[in-house]
């Protein structure tokens, strides 16, 4: 019985720690940096230099892409939602990326 409940009782205090600790570190995430990826071809191919379309849509964001058609699996039909939705979407400081096809 006792056994029990000391199991239980650091259960209940390693719980809200860590509750706690995810609370404190956790980490913010640019919700412009899913909405690219998510207008990606999504093969994680890698052709285009980077790991995968996270990497890619990564580097869109950095500026470290110039051309959106070092994505060789993707078309048009992926490049010209990504350039609207970057012109609609600037950066906290108002600067836009610029991107060519």
């Amino acid at each position: 019985m006792v056994a029990t409940l000391t199991l239980a009782a650091m259960g209940l205090i390693l719980g809200l720690g860590l509750a706690f600790a995810a609370d404190v570190f956790k980490v913010e995430v640019d919700k412009r940096l899913e909405a690219i990826e998510g207008m990606l071809p999504g093969y994680n191919c890698g052709a285009c230099g980077y790991p995968g379309c996270s990497g890619f849509a990564e580097g869109i964001m950095e500026g470290a892409v110039e051309k959106l058609s070092m994505c060789k699996p993707g078309k048009d039909e992926h490049y010209n939602p990504i350039l609207e939705y970057l012109k609609d979407n600037p950066n906290p400081d108002g600067s836009v990326i610029k991107l060519q096809k």
